[in-house]
């Protein structure tokens, strides 16, 4: 079995926006879809960690586009481990069309928890260690890793929204793409009539559930560069984003 994996996915027409191309979040979706069916058929997925109580969760997302595919187009995400330590393993994406056209790029970071105490788990305690013989150091992903989203205390708030049934995922909480979709709606569909994403980076700090209001503050950052900082009900903040834009 190789070391990089590659699925294959359509842009199905009821997931494309308005001009036709695959929307952000459900080509978030797509890759952490690929993540998953990688680790399962290595022996470290989802399936097998919910039967001794693990579950992998998204810390950190990058993904960058020079493209989206469009409608009906079929194309193939790769997946590899970069690198892997006790708590933490990165994991790179790329999304390439079948002939060979690079659409984009993606890096994540992801923890181990327990999910009956919630805290972080020693990823080498799973079948000894077996991550790190699928670690592959050396394949490009020519996108920057990215850092702390920093914000000021004078960020504006632009929405508040309510969660439900459809905002939660397996592990409980607020969907990781949720909050995607979520940050791109404090944008209206005029301004993308005449912007394209060009990245889109998100950390998660904390957990939030159904039935939790989120606030959204953002802030710009630089020129076509916007900050967001996500605040669930009891004040705590739950996750940082940062999106780029370009014009034609």
């Amino acid at each position: 079995m190789d070391k990089v994996g590659r699925y294959e996915f359509m842009a199905e027409p009821f997931h494309c926006d308005y001009s036709g191309r695959l929307f952000m979040g459900h080509m978030g979706n797509h890759m952490l879809n690929a993540a998953d069916f990688h680790s399962s058929a290595r022996g470290f997925g989802m399936q097998y960690l919910m039967t001794i109580h693990r579950s992998w969760v998204l810390s950190r997302l990058a993904i960058e586009m020079t493209e989206m595919p469009m409608q009906y187009t079929r194309f193939n995400v790769e997946t590899w481990v970069e690198s892997a330590m006790r708590y933490f393993t990165s994991r790179n994406f790329s999304v390439v069309g079948h002939d060979g056209h690079i659409y984009g790029y993606g890096r994540s970071i992801w923890a181990m928890i327990d999910t009956e105490t919630r805290q972080p788990t020693d990823i080498y305690a799973i079948d000894n260690g077996a991550i790190e013989q699928w670690i592959v150091g050396d394949e490009p992903c020519p996108i920057d890793k990215g850092g702390r989203v920093k914000m000021s205390d004078q960020a504006e708030l632009v929405r508040t929204i309510d969660t439900y049934y459809n905002d939660v995922d397996i592990n409980g909480h607020i969907n990781s793409v949720k909050y995607i979709e979520h940050v791109l709606d404090l944008w209206p569909l005029e301004w993308y009539r005449e912007h394209s994403i060009r990245r889109f980076e998100i950390a998660y700090v904390a957990e939030a559930h159904a039935g939790d209001t989120l606030s959204f503050y953002r802030e710009q950052s630089a020129d076509g560069a916007y900050c967001i900082r996500i605040v669930r009900t009891d004040g705590t903040e739950t996750c940082r984003a940062k999106v780029t834009f370009t014009q034609p």
